[in-house]
């Protein structure tokens, strides 16, 4: 079962930790967020495999948009 990962905040995707097909743990660092001035890095929920990337270094992203999906 796939899992999305979103943004806990508006901000903007300053850092992109994993590559498409990567095995992460619960708790991993998926992505590092600029948002109010500070690094926000977003974990991953479960362990799994990188399926999508939806973001890249550079995007603006709002609160509970899409950034990766963990199968």
């Amino acid at each position: 079962m796939s899992t999305e990962i979103k943004a806990p905040m508006p901000g903007k995707i300053s850092s992109i930790t994993v590559s498409l097909g990567d095995q992460v743990k619960e708790e991993d660092e998926i992505i590092i967020m600029d948002a109010m001035k500070m690094e926000i890095p977003v974990y991953a929920p479960g362990a799994g495999t990188i399926k999508e990337i939806k973001v890249k270094v550079g995007d603006s992203v709002n609160e509970g948009q899409v950034l990766a999906i963990l199968d």
